[in-house]
C-alpha cells in the first residue's frame, strides 16, 4: 500500500510540473467522456430503454397506403374496422384508434380554461399493449358501449403538468367546454407510453362520440402479432382486405405495418443514430489526441526514463509509474467529464423540441453513469497502456550519451504525425455532417413559404353546444367575422381547417367523366375550407382566375381553387380554369375558377397539393375552427383585442389559444435547429481537438529539431524559410487528414441523408468548404510552433547538442 500510495505522489509531482500538459489533456478528455455520455443518455432514454407495455416488439399499428404513396395513411372506417379486428388471423388481439390520433379539446374547470390532446381508442386498446397503469385502472371493453359513462385514462405528462401527480385525481371530472360532457378519470397510465403522440388522455370511443358521426370517423389498427406471425403476414393480410373491397379505389391501397416502438421514437431514431455516430468519432479523437499527448510526452521523458532505469528501476516499475500518471489524468477527465455531461443534458432538453417522445424521460442515470465508468476505463486501457509500454522502452547507452534534446527517430515522429492526420481526418467527416445538417436548417429558413408570415395571427376556438349544427357555426363565424373585421389592429381574417403544420383533411377528387378506374389514380389532395379572404389574410399569390368571393355561397354555382401542384395533377397540359371535378354530393360539380401557388401552411418540408373549398358553400359535416387573422402590427399584441371580440360576437365561444405563425412555424424547424446545434458542437469540438493535437505535434516536433533547425540557419537559412519548413510540414499533416476524411464523408455521409432537406450527403460545396476550414485551423495551430523556430540561435543548438 505504501508503495502504491508512493507511486501516485510521484505521478501528481510529475503531473504538476507540466500544468500545460496535464490541464490540456484533462480538458480534452473531459469533453469527450462528457459529450459521450450526454448522448448515451439521450440514446438510452429515446432507442435503448423499453415501453412499458409486454413483448413490445410484438405491437404493431396497420393502416394502408395509396400507390403513388402521396397518402400514407389510409384508416378503416369503422364497420372495417371492427370487422377487420374480429377476423384477423395474424394478429392474436386486435384494437382500433381515431384515425386523427390526438385533437386539442377545451375543457372548463370553473373560470378556468386547458387543453388537453384527447386520443379516442377502443376498449380493449390498453389490454393489446399490455400496459398497466400506475393509478387507478386502465379502459375496459365495458367502457366501450353505447350508454357507458365518460371514462378517461391520463397519460404521465399530463397527470404531472396538469396535475400535479396528485394521486388524488383518480374521480376528478374533465368537463368539456363545449358539448358539457364530464369525463370521470379513472386512471394514469406509466411514463413513457406516449401513443398517440402527444397523447394527454385516453377514452373510449363509443361514448365519445355521437351515434351520426361514428360511421363518419375512420379508424386504425392495433394489434399484437400471435404466435408465429411476422409483420409481414399482417401486411400481407391487411393488403388482402383493402383488395377484397368493392371500391375501386381501395383495391389499389396496400397495407403498411409499423412496430410500436418505431412509432414512438418516429423520426428521432436517424438523428439519434447520427449523434451517436458523430459522439463516437469524438471519443475516437479524443482517444488519439490523449494518446499523442502521452507519447509525445514520453519522448520528451525518454532521458529521465534512461536515468531511472540506470537507478535500478525495472521496466515493470517504469510502466507502474507511468500508468499510474495516465490513470489519474483518466480518472480526472471522467471526473470533470460526468459534470460536463449533466450540463449537456439540460441544455439537450432545454432546447430539445417539445414533442420529442420520451423527453420527460432524458435524464442522466444509473445506467448512464455506468456508461461513464465504462468510457472512462476503455479510455484508459486505449490511451493509457500503449504510450506507457513504448515510453519504457529506451536504449539506456545511447539515451545516456546523447544529448538532451536527442532527436526522435523518423518512426516515432511519422507515428504521432500519422495519428494527428488521423484525428483530423475523423475532425472532416463530423464537420461535414454539420455541414450538411446546417444547411438544411438554413434552406428549411429561407423556404419560400408562399404566404406572408409576418403580422399573422392564427387562433382557435372552443365552441358550446348551443353550436351543435353546420348552420349554426358557419353563421357563429359569420359573426365573428364581422365583429374581428371592426376591431382595430385586424386587416384581414378567415377561416381555417386546422393550424399551421398540422394534419388536416385530405381527400381524392374526381374530374368530370373520369372512369372509376382512371380515378382511382387521382392523387391525395390537402382539401381546405377558407373565407373568401382566406388568400388576401395569409398573402398567398394567385396565379391565375380568381379568389373566392361573398358571391360563393350556397344556391350559387358551386367553386372550388386549386393549388398549382393540384392543377398540374389533373390537366398537366392544360388551363384548369373552367375545368370541373366531381362534387361530393351526388349531381354536384364542381367549377375550377382560380389557381394559386402551394403553400407550405401544412408541411415546411413539402408543400401540398391543395384544393381550397369556400365556407359558405362547404358540404362536409364540420367547420374550420381555426382562424388566420392579418393585423396592422405586432399580432401579439391584439389578442386580448380578439379575445373579447369573439366573446361578444359569439356567446359560447372561446379563443383557446392565439399565436403569432412564427410561433407554429418554430415547430417544424426545432428539430433541424436542434440537430446543427448538436453536430456544430461536436464539429467544433473534434475541431479544437484535432487543432490542439497538431499544435502539440508540431511544437514537440520543433523542440526535437533543434538541433537540425540550428544547423540550417548555421548554413544559410533565413528565418523566413525554416518558418515555410515547420508550416509546410503542418499543412501536409492537414492536407493528409483532410484527403482521408473527405473520402469517410463520402462514404458515410448517406446516415445523415434522412435528416437532409434540398443538400445532397455528397454536396461539393459542403465538402469543399470543409476542407477549407480545416486547412485554415492547421494553419492557425501551425503559426506559433512556425514562429517558435524562427527564435532559435543556431550557436546556442549547436553547443546544447554538439
Amino acid at each position: 500500500m505504501d508503495s502504491w500510495w508512493r507511486t501516485v505522489r510521484v505521478g501528481f509531482r510529475s503531473l504538476r510540473r507540466t500544468p500545460g500538459f496535464t490541464v490540456t489533456a484533462v480538458l480534452t478528455l473531459a469533453i469527450g467522456i462528457g459529450l459521450s455520455t450526454a448522448v448515451f443518455t439521450v440514446a438510452d432514454a429515446l432507442l435503448i430503454r423499453r415501453l412499458p407495455v409486454v413483448d413490445q416488439d410484438r405491437v404493431v399499428l396497420l393502416w394502408g397506403e395509396t400507390a403513388d404513396g402521396r397518402f400514407k395513411n389510409f384508416p378503416l372506417d369503422y364497420t372495417e374496422v371492427r370487422r377487420f379486428a374480429g377476423t384477423s388471423r395474424s394478429l392474436q388481439r386486435a384494437a382500433y384508434f381515431q384515425f386523427e390520433q390526438t385533437w386539442p379539446t377545451t375543457f372548463r374547470d370553473g373560470d378556468r380554461i386547458s387543453t388537453l390532446r384527447q386520443a379516442l381508442v377502443s376498449g380493449d386498446f390498453f389490454s393489446v399493449l399490455g400496459a398497466r397503469p400506475v393509478l387507478g385502472r386502465a379502459l375496459t371493453a365495458e367502457d366501450d358501449l353505447a350508454g357507458a359513462a365518460p371514462v378517461a385514462v391520463l397519460s404521465w405528462t399530463a397527470w404531472q403538468r396538469q396535475f400535479g401527480g396528485d394521486r388524488g385525481v383518480l374521480g376528478k371530472r374533465l368537463t368539456l367546454h363545449g358539448s358539457r360532457v364530464a369525463f370521470s378519470i379513472v386512471g394514469v397510465m406509466p411514463q413513457g407510453l406516449d401513443y398517440p403522440r402527444g397523447v394527454d388522455f385516453w377514452a373510449a370511443i363509443v361514448p365519445s362520440t355521437t351515434p351520426a358521426a361514428l360511421p363518419l370517423m375512420a379508424y386504425d389498427v392495433i394489434g399484437r402479432l400471435a404466435l408465429g406471425a411476422t409483420p409481414a403476414t399482417a401486411r400481407t393480410e391487411i393488403s388482402s382486405f383493402f383488395r377484397a373491397s368493392g371500391n375501386a379505389f381501395t383495391r389499389e391501397v396496400r397495407g403498411v405495418v409499423h412496430t410500436l416502438p418505431r412509432l414512438i421514437v418516429g423520426d428521432t431514431r436517424p438523428a439519434v443514430i447520427v449523434f451517436a455516430a458523430a459522439v463516437a468519432l469524438l471519443l475516437l479523437i479524443t482517444c488519439v489526441n490523449v494518446a499523442t499527448l502521452l507519447l509525445v510526452r514520453g519522448l520528451g521523458r525518454a532521458r529521465e526514463i534512461a536515468v531511472r532505469t540506470a537507478l535500478g528501476a525495472t521496466r515493470p516499475q517504469l510502466v507502474k509509474q507511468l500508468l499510474t500518471e495516465n490513470a489519474v489524468l483518466a480518472l480526472a477527465g471522467g471526473v470533470i467529464g460526468i459534470g460536463l455531461a449533466f450540463a449537456a443534458v439540460r441544455m439537450f432538453v432545454a432546447m430539445a423540441p417539445s414533442n420529442l417522445p420520451r423527453l420527460d424521460e432524458i435524464h442522466v442515470n444509473s445506467t448512464a453513469l455506468l456508461g461513464a465508468v465504462a468510457i472512462t476505463a476503455l479510455a484508459l486501457v486505449l490511451f493509457a497502456i500503449a504510450p506507457a509500454v513504448l515510453t519504457s522502452r529506451v536504449a539506456l547507452v545511447r539515451m545516456l550519451r546523447s544529448g538532451v534534446r536527442e532527436t526522435a527517430s523518423r518512426r516515432s515522429r511519422l507515428t504521432t504525425e500519422s495519428l494527428v492526420a488521423a484525428q483530423l481526418a475523423l475532425a472532416v467527416v463530423v464537420l461535414s455532417a454539420a455541414g450538411l445538417i446546417g444547411r438544411t436548417l438554413l434552406g428549411l429558413q429561407r423556404a419560400d413559404l408562399a404566404l406572408d408570415a409576418s403580422r399573422l395571427l392564427v387562433v382557435s376556438l372552443a365552441i358550446s353546444e348551443q353550436y351543435g349544427s353546420v348552420a349554426s357555426q358557419t353563421a357563429m363565424l359569420d359573426a365573428i367575422d364581422a365583429r374581428l373585421k371592426a376591431t382595430p389592429g385586424v386587416v384581414e381574417l378567415s377561416p381555417v381547417v386546422a393550424v399551421p403544420f398540422t394534419r388536416g383533411w385530405d381527400g381524392r377528387p374526381t374530374v368530370e367523366g373520369q372512369s372509376e378506374q382512371d380515378a382511382a389514380t387521382n392523387p391525395m389532395l390537402n382539401m381546405e375550407v377558407v373565407g373568401d379572404r382566406y388568400f388576401e389574410a395569409l398573402g398567398t399569390p394567385v396565379l391565375r382566375g380568381r379568389t373566392f368571393t361573398a358571391a360563393d355561397r350556397q344556391g350559387a354555382s358551386p367553386v372550388v381553387i386549386l393549388s398549382q401542384a393540384a392543377g398540374r395533377a389533373y390537366w398537366p397540359t392544360g388551363d384548369p380554369i373552367g375545368k370541373r371535378l366531381v362534387g361530393f354530393e351526388k349531381g354536384q360539380f364542381l367549377t375550377v375558377v382560380g389557381v394559386v401557388s402551394d403553400t407550405r401552411f401544412r408541411d415546411l418540408r413539402d408543400p401540398r397539393a391543395t384544393i381550397y373549398f369556400p365556407l359558405r358553400q362547404s358540404t362536409f359535416p364540420f367547420v374550420p375552427l381555426s382562424l388566420v387573422i392579418r393585423t396592422t402590427g405586432d399580432p401579439a399584441s391584439v389578442v386580448p383585442s380578439v379575445r373579447r371580440s369573439v366573446g361578444e360576437a359569439a356567446p359560447g365561444v372561446l379563443v383557446s389559444n392565439a399565436a403569432p405563425f412564427e410561433t407554429f412555424l418554430a415547430q417544424p424547424l426545432a428539430q433541424p435547429r436542434l440537430n446543427a446545434l448538436l453536430l456544430g458542437v461536436f464539429a467544433g469540438a473534434a475541431v479544437a481537438l484535432a487543432a490542439i493535437g497538431l499544435f502539440g505535434v508540431m511544437m514537440t516536433m520543433v523542440r526535437q529539431r533543434t538541433r537540425e533547425l540550428g544547423v540550417r540557419m548555421a548554413l544559410g537559412a533565413t528565418a523566413a524559410d525554416v518558418r515555410a519548413l515547420v508550416l509546410g510540414r503542418g499543412l501536409l499533416i492537414a492536407a493528409s487528414g483532410a484527403a482521408a476524411g473527405l473520402i469517410g464523408a463520402l462514404a458515410t455521409n448517406h446516415l445523415v441523408s434522412a435528416m437532409l432537406y434540398e443538400v445532397s450527403p455528397t454536396d461539393a460545396l459542403t465538402l469543399t468548404l470543409v476542407a477549407g476550414l480545416l486547412l485554415c485551423v492547421a494553419a492557425l495551430a501551425t503559426i506559433i510552433p512556425a514562429r517558435s523556430s524562427t527564435r532559435i540561435d543556431p550557436v546556442v543548438a549547436l553547443r546544447a547538442d554538439g
